[in-house]
């Protein structure tokens, strides 16, 4: 029996529209909620190894909102980008930041009227702030778990070295045995232990069911692996001061992979930049305090800021 979402009803009164695209020579699976006409368009970008199952609690959270998930390439349902054709675009900071400032040229955005937000968490920090340093325009931005220094300098580093040598092995073996290797049930489940925080039963019953359903979907090895090196080889100080929309960062106190303190050095990093702390959550705020993140980023997105509307400014609502 499939455990239920504690955020089901919410997100089933969005209503949604899926659609595929083309870009980089694949084809990115995105789904629409909420209003398509609304003034703030939410572009989110979810984690390593995740799909757009993952952000789904924070959509929840925003029913006014146009809200826009995609798989990132080569994982979810998403196809990889053109590796070995022409374009050789690979899976790495580069080619996932071009395939996202691709894919919000795409939306087709009215910046005139609409509110432009791009959020990315973990992974998705990572490739958010690198696309905005190589030209990705937006009105506000916000990051959330954000990998603010080297994963290998968290407070439990060790498990990104385990994982480091978790994914040597599955590049050593052959093809369809290190294949398998990267898809064990049993790493997976032992991850998502680690991650969770919550001490309510059933929502962790229902964390370890998303991981166990959706870490698993990815199209072939070197898809994951490639991400994988990206993911502990990039962070998002390195594209802190070219970072120059209003932004938000959302961490939390109990994060495995970037402590506080690492939080604090970043938003100083950044022109324009908040930090909110949340307590008692590690690095799944998405499943375990969306609406407690949800509420940071709606106050952020309320600041009264020169020649910047507020959200119901950009529904169009005169003052």
């Amino acid at each position: 029996m499939i455990p239920p979402s504690p955020y089901a009803r919410q997100l089933d009164a969005i209503p949604v529209t899926r659609e595929s695209v083309d870009i980089l020579g694949g084809t990115t699976e995105l789904w629409s909620y909420g209003p398509p006409d609304a003034g703030t368009t939410i572009v989110m970008v979810h984690g390593f190894r995740g799909d757009h199952h993952g952000l789904e609690p924070l959509v929840a959270q925003f029913p006014d909102y146009r809200s826009v998930l995609a798989d990132l390439p080569g994982f979810g349902i998403s196809t990889p980008l053109d590796v070995d054709g022409a374009l050789g675009v690979r899976h790495d900071i580069h080619g996932y930041s071009a395939w996202l400032r691709e894919l919000v040229g795409q939306l087709g955005v009215d910046r005139g009227t609409t509110r432009l937000v791009v959020l990315g968490h973990s992974f998705g920090s990572i490739i958010v702030s690198a696309a905005l340093s190589e030209g990705l325009r937006a009105d506000d931005v916000v990051l959330v778990n954000p990998i603010a220094a080297p994963a290998l300098s968290g407070p439990r580093g060790i498990l990104t070295r385990l994982a480091v040598f978790y994914y040597k092995v599955g590049a050593w073996l052959p093809e369809r045995p290190g294949f398998a290797w990267l898809r064990l049930r049993l790493v997976t489940r032992f991850i998502s232990i680690t991650m969770a925080k919550t001490r309510d039963a059933g929502l962790r019953r229902w964390i370890h069911d998303q991981h166990d359903r959706f870490f698993g979907a990815f199209t072939n090895r070197r898809v994951v692996l490639d991400a994988f090196e990206a993911s502990v080889s990039n962070d998002v100080s390195e594209y802190a001061s070219r970072i120059t929309p209003p932004t938000l960062l959302v961490a939390s106190d109990r994060d495995d992979i970037t402590p506080v303190s690492a939080q604090e050095r970043l938003v100083a990093a950044i022109p324009d930049a908040r930090l909110v702390v949340l307590e008692g959550v590690g690095h799944l705020v998405h499943y375990e305090k969306p609406r407690e993140a949800a509420a940071a980023i709606e106050a952020f997105l309320a600041e009264r800021r020169p020649g910047h509307p507020r959200p119901e400014q950009a529904a169009g609502e005169v003052s």
